[in-house]
């Protein structure tokens, strides 16, 4: 454990439950010296944790804690508002519905509804995949400015898991392109022979995507015909959570 974190996130949690303190009322808390305290705070109070009021001389909890917290509420409540829509996803096309979020550079996938096919894609929470060879990182790839694309192959790469993986810059950017068009994704058994994914980003109240949801299936019933079928109802899945989580996709202002 990184004590000096420990006791900065001890400090963050005490000023949580009490709103205000000094800091001689910190350093009542027995272990951990004045100096010391001193020093945690005028860290966080650099990035924004913690603030301190000249007048009354009292440390509280700063602004960029509620960033930080506003984020795990948007995350959790599309995950549950998004569930009732995987379970109507996966009902109207037959195949397992997804729901993922971006982490450093990689896929994660936080939700899934289960197909009642015997042949399924399987996704567990937490499972983590390639951006650039999964419908759902492509689709939100395609979400993002180009040059947070370029830092994520950059890290990341364009490693082959398939004859139909994208390895070149230039054409995942031209697909990314496509797919910006046509509202949603398509892993053509880019990352598993014989497997296909739609997919479609989710949008908070800036506009910006939060999450992606997907179905995923084999060829044999994710054909080629049943593409025009699937892409937009994978569309509209994504744009109802949209909605019920306040937000906005770009083309719909």
């Amino acid at each position: 454990m990184v004590q000096a974190l420990d006791r900065g996130l001890s400090l963050l949690i005490t000023l949580s439950k009490c709103d205000q303190a000094t800091l001689t009322e910190l350093a009542l808390r027995p272990g951990m010296p004045p100096s010391t305290i001193h020093r945690s705070l005028m860290t966080m109070q650099e990035h924004g944790i913690v603030a301190f009021n000249e007048v009354t001389q009292d440390w509280t909890v700063g602004v960029e804690v509620l960033r930080i917290g506003s984020s795990f509420v948007r995350q959790t409540k599309v995950i549950d508002v998004g569930r009732s829509v995987l379970r109507g996803l996966m009902d109207s096309t037959g195949e397992t519905a997804n729901m993922a979020i971006a982490n450093d550079g990689e896929v994660v996938f936080v939700s899934q509804v289960e197909t009642h096919e015997s042949i399924r894609a399987f996704f567990p929470p937490g499972t983590r995949g390639p951006m650039h060879a999964s419908g759902m990182g492509k689709a939100l790839l395609a979400s993002m400015h180009r040059r947070d694309v370029e830092r994520v192959l950059h890290v990341k790469g364009l490693p082959s898991f398939a004859p139909k993986t994208i390895t070149s810059s230039k054409a995942l950017f031209d697909d990314l392109e496509q797919i910006r068009n046509r509202g949603w994704s398509v892993d053509d058994e880019e990352r598993n022979i014989g497997m296909r994914c739609l997919a479609a980003s989710i949008f908070n109240g800036f506009g910006e995507a939060v999450a992606g949801i997907s179905i995923s299936g084999p060829t044999s019933r994710v054909s080629n015909d049943k593409l025009a079928e699937f892409g937009p109802l994978v569309k509209r899945a994504a744009l109802e959570i949209t909605n019920a989580i306040g937000g906005k996709s770009p083309e719909h202002g």
